[in-house]
């Protein structure tokens, strides 16, 4: 029998990152960087006004009040994207909207509600039309060198390094990126895992339940948990323990994925046709661990030829509780590695297990929890039954008793493993 550490090292060990593509940036959310993003421009790239309000010299504000405003001479109206500015001398101020460029000879921006709004019509008059004719503003404050003008380069300057390798690009990213100019990047694509359910017993949800038959529900379970870890996952509905239409479905869906992931037909069961299929392709080991629930576990490729090493796979047990920690413990590793993330493992923490536990003597069971950060308390949820789907949604941890340990008494310190929200 295989330890849990053995055989993950086993599987982590056949897979690596997927090698790296060009992809265009909307394509690329969620996958990691394989280069290093420099900014070929400034953001901004130019001087422009963070308000509604008007461009002016500051000097000619000074001493300004409610009571004794500064009267200035509006010279021109400047609107986002305009390219003739008109210069702004003394006494003189441009109407100018956020994000609009800084004319020349201004200095500062005297926010809409710094001033009377204007003497004229009180418009902003034509986008890029001339201001009204003899049009003043009275500035009712005075107005600090540089204020409410966003610096070109302020953000980021030409040259900077904007995204390292490895980062992975959710939309923040992917908006820095369209900024500094760039259509594609570099990376390492998503895995595209394909996940399917083997067994005679399954019926589709909404689907009338017969004697002796159950609803899928790994495929459903697996499946969002392959997109949770930052896969491309494709469900495929319950396989029938038939042979032939077990062999068909794979060598459909061979062509599309970078992993496939099955649960059910890997015990010793007369018809558990899954291991006859599997390895019929070679190269697919069928291994005991010593662990509780998800005993019986499959590894290996299938697929290979001339155009390559073949598919990884990963068979898990059938019962619900046992196929979800099986994906969590190996399955979820391996497309985090595919991925090139640093974070492969789901993270680890020591908590107070305010009951007694029991565990079987060689094998490392793992039972389900509720874990409160705030006093570092964990709570077992439900049973140890490998088929409560109903205590398995309550839970967000997995607490770990060790292969020689047998009891644990209540007050105990036990390893847990956080699933994340």
């Amino acid at each position: 029998m295989w330890t849990v550490d053995e055989h993950l090292a086993d599987v982590l060990a056949a897979v690596a990152p997927l090698p790296a593509i060009e992809l265009q940036l909307l394509d690329a959310q969620g996958c990691r960087l394989d280069e290093v993003v420099l900014a070929d421009v400034d953001l901004p790239s130019f001087d422009n006004s963070s308000m509604d309000g008007y461009a002016l010299r500051t000097a000619d504000t000074v001493g300004a009040t409610a009571e004794y405003p500064s009267v200035l001479s509006v010279v021109g109206d400047i609107a986002a994207g305009a390219g003739e500015l008109p210069t702004v001398g003394p006494g003189q101020a441009a109407r100018i909207m956020t994000g609009a460029p800084v004319p020349p000879g201004s200095q500062a921006v005297a926010p809409v509600e710094w001033t009377d709004g204007g003497s004229g019509t009180g418009r902003a008059a034509d986008a890029m039309g001339a201001a009204v004719e003899d049009e003043e503003v009275r500035v009712l404050r005075p107005v600090s060198e540089g204020a409410h003008i966003r610096r070109r380069g302020s953000d980021v300057a030409a040259g900077t390094r904007v995204l390292e390798a490895g980062t992975r690009l959710g939309p923040t990213q992917l908006g820095l990126l369209a900024a500094v100019g760039r259509a594609t990047v570099k990376v390492r694509p998503r895995p595209r895992v394909v996940v399917l359910s083997t067994g005679s017993e399954l019926v589709q949800p909404g689907e009338p339940v017969g004697p002796g038959q159950i609803t899928d529900s790994n495929s459903f379970t697996l499946t969002a948990a392959a997109l949770d870890a930052g896969a491309i996952a494709y469900r495929v509905g319950g396989v029938p323990d038939d042979a032939a239409r077990l062999r068909a479905v794979l060598e459909d869906q061979l062509g599309r994925a970078d992993l496939i992931v099955t649960s059910g037909g890997v015990s010793v069961g007369a018809y558990d046709v899954v291991k006859e299929v599997f390895e019929s392709y070679g190269g697919v080991d069928f291994r005991r661990l010593r662990m509780q629930p998800g005993k019986p576990q499959g590894f290996g490729r299938i697929g290979a030829g001339d155009s390559g090493p073949g598919v990884p796979l990963l068979a898990l047990p059938g019962n619900p509780v046992s196929a979800y920690i099986s994906f969590e413990l190996f399955v979820r590793p391996v497309i985090r590695t595919m991925l090139g993330a640093e974070d492969v493992h789901r993270p680890v923490v020591r908590a107070v297990c305010p009951v007694a536990l029991r565990s079987p003597a060689g094998r490392r069971q793992f039972l389900r929890g509720r874990y409160r950060a705030a006093d570092g308390v964990v709570e077992p949820v439900g049973g140890a039954g490998s088929h409560l789907v109903g205590a398995l949604a309550r839970a967000d941890c997995l607490i770990t008793v060790p292969e020689d340990v047998t009891e644990l008494p209540a007050g105990s310190e036990v390893d847990v493993v956080l699933l994340g929200g």
